[in-house]
């Protein structure tokens, strides 16, 4: 009887360890896709509020020309990790300035690679034209 017991409290603790185990390998592969997500998404984000604000200056008078602003929006784009393929279009529609910028990163997950698309596309306020 008390073998039996003895026997049975061992295997209980070895589920205690291996779903402890489980559980840190867990947290380990959210805390490794987190740590290679987060700075992409970041700084994606940031990008987006440096394009409207660029948009915004750029169409407060003086206006300034389309070739202007998208030599603002890469040259910024250092400063956010901006790739040197990302595809930059500036145009005028109805009298505001829009700025598209599309591009691609991938970003290293556990088991298979994140493709991360950025499209954004940022318009002067209405209220500054």
């Amino acid at each position: 009887m008390i073998l039996a017991e003895q026997s049975a409290r061992c295997s209980q603790r070895g589920g205690a360890r291996f779903n402890l185990l489980l559980f840190i390998i867990l947290i380990a592969l959210a805390v490794y896709s987190a740590y290679n997500y987060a700075p992409v998404a970041y700084n994606a984000y940031l990008y987006k509020d440096f394009m409207e604000e660029t948009v915004n200056r750029a169409a407060y008078p003086p206006s300034k020309s389309n070739d202007w602003i998208a030599k603002q929006l890469r040259e910024g784009g250092k400063d956010y990790d901006l790739p040197t393929d990302a595809e930059i279009k500036v145009q005028n529609e109805d009298g505001r300035v829009a700025a598209h910028v599309t591009w691609t990163r991938a970003v290293q997950l556990p088991g298979y690679v994140y493709e991360y698309n950025f499209d954004h596309t940022a318009r002067s306020s209405s209220f500054i034209k």
